[in-house]
């Protein structure tokens, strides 16, 4: 009787443990239409557990916010499960998390704990592995093809094969795998089944935003050019009365179906800024060698030993550090936004006169190694746009194109291409010449 007694105690003890282990990933923030969570339908603040299923039916999307402040987005007509989400505060090496999606289209935005431990990341599909570079992305999958885009940061993907398996942990890097980043505007990664090395597509149509639409209410990436100050994510389970007549959503059911009361749930809204992928510290310093207005504007550490040897373009110089990392990439395309500047606008007879970059454009197309760019430069009422394009060369150096009015010399920089920097010299108007250094960066 004793040992009976003990080993029904031990199994309880045993599935006690087990039910412990089963951790917390996140709680429902905003659930409409068809939404089952651990084959219950999916409700306002209900946890989610390691090991549950999420779906959706062709009216639902459910948002989960996770114990690190992240997110992960279901889509209609998805199903994925959290397999592992543990997060340690204390010891991020001990952070584990793993997402899968088994079929439609759904997004994750990283949390601080899987931000401190991109290495124990992965988020699986039926035929290709996703690890992190940055925090936001989204996925379509079926059981055949996986497509990938970025809204924020990036991201490293790889066809399953001997070295990349469906039950690993974190992200598969190796020859076979691909990167992508926020900043390649309109590119996509796919993976087929059986494929080993995912393919780099520009086609806006392959987009997953095509095959399930967001929601109006779901993280954007970026804020409007009309906000005026960032509305922080605010996306936790609204309960108050208040809240709830404020916004009522209701699931219209199909006409084959039994009508049901509808459902009150209350949408939060969302505006995003963007987090840009963290940048290597800078390695493009420029300056003025002519003084002008009796400033010269030169960077102390373009006179470092540490530098190469400065090119001059008009009154401006430019360098970049001897010991740069830069990998320049050999597919993709990418944007470019402008951080600093400095330009001075000469007139026949009038002098020189200090003047400022505005509305600057600058694109890369690293497969044909071509940059293009445009802006304009601003003093009082004189207003005079810029434009210029040119070659890369596997230095990352930027030259403009030989005979061009504008005269462009420049550097591609950080590991991944992240900055840009470049001085010019602009003479198509007769009696005028405009000259300036910009600052760049995805």
């Amino acid at each position: 009787m004793l040992r009976n007694y003990i080993y029904a105690t031990g199994l309880l003890l045993s599935a006690t443990a087990s039910l412990a282990a089963a951790a917390e990933a996140g709680r429902v923030v905003f659930v409409t239409g068809q939404a089952q969570l651990a084959n219950q339908a999916a409700a306002l603040d209900a946890a989610v557990q390691e090991g549950d299923e999420l779906s959706t039916g062709a009216d639902g999307y459910v948002y989960i916010k996770t114990v690190d402040s992240g997110f992960l987005i279901l889509r209609p007509n998805s199903k994925a499960r959290v397999t592992a989400y543990q997060v340690d505060k204390n010891n991020p090496a001990n952070t584990r998390v793993k997402l899968e999606l088994m079929q439609g289209v759904a997004r994750a935005i990283s949390g601080q704990g899987v931000k401190q431990a991109r290495q124990n990341f992965r988020f699986n599909t039926p035929v290709a592995a996703i690890g992190v570079r940055g925090t936001d992305f989204i996925v379509y999958t079926d059981q055949k093809t996986s497509r990938v885009a970025v809204v924020s940061g990036g991201v490293v993907m790889s066809g399953f094969d001997g070295a990349c398996r469906a039950d690993g942990a974190g992200p598969c890097e190796g020859a076979a795998s691909r990167e992508l980043f926020a900043g390649q505007a309109g590119m996509l990664l796919q993976v087929e089944r059986g494929q080993k090395t995912p393919q780099l597509l520009n086609n806006p149509s392959l987009s997953p935003d095509q095959n399930e639409k967001p929601r109006s209410d779901e993280p954007v990436g970026k804020v409007a050019a009309t906000t005026l100050a960032p509305v922080q994510v605010n996306l936790d389970p609204q309960k108050s009365a208040q809240s709830l007549e404020t916004v009522k959503a209701t699931v219209v059911p199909k006409t084959d179906e039994t009508i049901k009361p509808p459902v009150v749930v209350t949408p939060p809204v969302i505006v995003t800024p963007s987090e840009p992928p963290k940048t290597s510290p800078p390695e493009i310093f420029w300056g003025r060698w002519q003084v002008v207005a009796g400033v010269t504007e030169m960077d102390a550490r373009m006179k470092s030993a540490d530098v190469v040897a400065p090119s001059f373009v008009g009154a401006y110089a430019i360098t970049r550090l001897k010991a740069s990392d830069l990998i320049l990439p050999k597919e993709g395309t990418a944007s470019f936004k402008l951080i600093d500047s400095s330009a001075i606008i000469q007139k026949t007879g009038e002098g020189e006169i200090a003047a400022a970059v505005e509305t600057g454009r600058l694109n890369m197309d690293f497969a044909a190694r071509r940059f293009s760019t445009g802006l304009s430069v601003v003093a009082g009422t004189n207003r005079l746009d810029v434009t210029g394009s040119g070659s890369i060369n596997d230095k990352g150096e930027l030259n403009s194109d030989f005979m061009a009015n504008t005269k462009i010399q420049g550097y591609v920089g950080g590991s991944r291409a992240e900055q840009a920097g470049y001085i010019f010299k602009d003479s198509s108007r007769s009696g005028t010449t405009v000259m300036g250094a910009t600052s760049w960066s995805r």
